[in-house]
């Protein structure tokens, strides 16, 4: 089993603080509080210092931002009782265009936030794909929450409901439609994702469409309405490659928020080997040996998952150690 020690994005390292939120004026009051920490976040990249670590600023440092709502988010407290909030700075990304896979922002490559200058000196804008497994647990818990709430912000500012505007509330954690009162929560899309293993023991890596060339990981896609996690494991497989998959064991998750999914990992075994890809999402997929796989990310042939992501960790888990 994969601990969530092993995986970047899982861990955490403050309360939550679900109790304060329905303080209306916390955030307010957390404000004024030098002790705070203030955490700025961007379309999937939040603000960092010279090492990789992440620049928690006092309140008196936060740079004057505009959003088209309340941009502070309540993501907890630490041990010593002092408030972390994350402040949103304007989305920069364009919206997924009609017709674009519904997974289009999931790999999407991580995009630069400028200006620059607004920050104060020695800071800059990383994205947290690219920072994840080099956080340490507190900052990692912080950065994946703002990531998460502030994704999820700038795609739902309208009712589901009747299509009214909806307010922030809850310091960050709800919305509210302006015309019926509903209250909307923060979603998550679970994503099954498996390291697919023969009676060889090799095993099944693919190399997605929109990827650059040389990056391989293992297959993943979204659970559908009224399915299991086991079943999705067995049609995202045959559907993206042919191959059969028999027994199906949990090893892990991890949020991965770019915008909004849970990552669900699995240890699948392959009863049949034949391979032939959808032409769409995939358009490779292979076996590969232990030996085979170390020999091609030496060369540089096979540029393996991110440090960040699960699927590294289900990779390395089958290959025995880290993958250099």
């Amino acid at each position: 089993m994969i601990v969530p020690e092993d995986l970047p994005l899982s861990r955490a390292g403050v309360d939550r603080a679900a109790l304060s939120r329905t303080d209306e004026g916390f955030v307010a009051a957390a404000l004024a509080d030098d002790a705070t920490r203030v955490l700025l976040v961007c379309d999937g990249a939040v603000v960092t210092s010279a090492g990789s670590r992440l620049a928690l600023l006092p309140p008196a440092q936060v740079p004057v931002v505009s959003t088209g709502d309340d941009g502070w988010l309540l993501l907890g407290r630490g041990a010593a009782g002092e408030t972390y909030l994350a402040r949103r700075v304007p989305d920069r990304r364009p919206a997924p265009r009609v017709g674009e896979a519904a997974d289009v922002l999931v790999h999407a490559a991580p995009v630069g936030v400028e200006p620059a200058s607004a920050l104060p000196d020695g800071l800059g804008w990383t994205p947290l794909r690219d920072i994840g497994a080099d956080l340490t647990a507190h900052e990692a818990g912080l950065a994946t929450t703002a990531v998460a709430l502030d994704a999820w912000h700038a795609r739902h500012p309208r009712c589901p409901r009747c299509g009214a505007a909806t307010r922030v509330a809850q310091s960050g954690w709800t919305r509210v439609c302006v015309e019926d009162g509903s209250e909307h929560y923060p979603r998550t899309d679970p994503a099954v994702i498996m390291a697919v293993v023969d009676a060889d023991d090799r095993i099944l890596l693919g190399h997605a469409a929109h990827w650059p060339a040389g990056r391989w990981s293992t297959l993943a896609g979204f659970v559908e309405a009224g399915e299991s996690l086991e079943h999705a494991v067995r049609r995202e497989v045959a559907e993206e490659t042919g191959v059969l998959v028999g027994d199906v064991a949990y090893r892990g998750s991890q949020p991965w928020p770019f915008p909004a999914s849970l990552m669900i990992g699995f240890r699948a075994s392959a009863e049949s080997t034949d391979v032939t890809v959808d032409g769409v999402e995939l358009t490779e997929a292979r076996w590969f040996s232990r030996d085979e796989l170390a020999a091609a990310v030496r060369t540089g042939d096979v540029i393996p998952p991110g440090r960040a992501s699960i699927a590294r960790a289900l990779v390395e888990e089958w290959f025995g150690g880290p993958l250099s």
